[in-house]
């Protein structure tokens, strides 16, 4: 199932946090976006424990597709599926309703930063009508460089 993130499941979000990705974000970080973009922070739940999560945020800033002047778009922060129950469809699940949230504040475009490395789920975001805007050259703590991905709505 595919639901709105509670103030209940942040503890397992931050987990699902640590043990999948290598940015880590403080539980405050975590409770701000929630307050602020509720309809954008999803958890997938599967037998009823949370095993995915997405956050979005709203920014202004120079648009990704070259428009003048600065737009309202969305972010994608963080995504992440427990490595047990990925290839199930729920990253995609997870990005459409996240999406649907940004969309709802009346924003003209998302984007988002994936590493180079990770090939499925740029491919992934491709199918969802993202394009690879530019290469962010070791945007990573580590060194690794990201692609900024954006989709641009309507």
């Amino acid at each position: 199932m595919i639901r709105r993130c509670e103030a209940k499941d942040l503890p397992t979000v931050v987990d699902i946090n640590m043990l999948t990705l290598p940015e880590h974000y403080s539980d405050y970080f975590f409770e701000s976006i929630l307050r602020e973009l509720p309809e954008s922070f999803i958890v997938a739940e599967l037998c009823d424990k949370v095993v995915g999560y997405i956050m979005c945020k709203i920014e202004f800033g120079f648009s990704n597709f070259r428009k003048l002047g600065f737009v309202k778009k969305g972010h994608v922060v963080s995504v992440a599926v427990l490595n047990e129950h990925r290839n199930l469809g729920l990253g995609k699940a997870l990005m459409l309703e996240g999406i649907n949230g940004v969309i709802a504040r009346k924003t003209d475009e998302i984007y988002l930063e994936v590493r180079v490395s990770n090939e499925s789920a740029v491919r992934m975001y491709e199918r969802l009508g993202f394009q690879i805007k530019s290469r962010l050259r070791a945007y990573y703590r580590d060194g690794e460089d990201a692609c900024l991905m954006a989709l641009e709505f309507g």
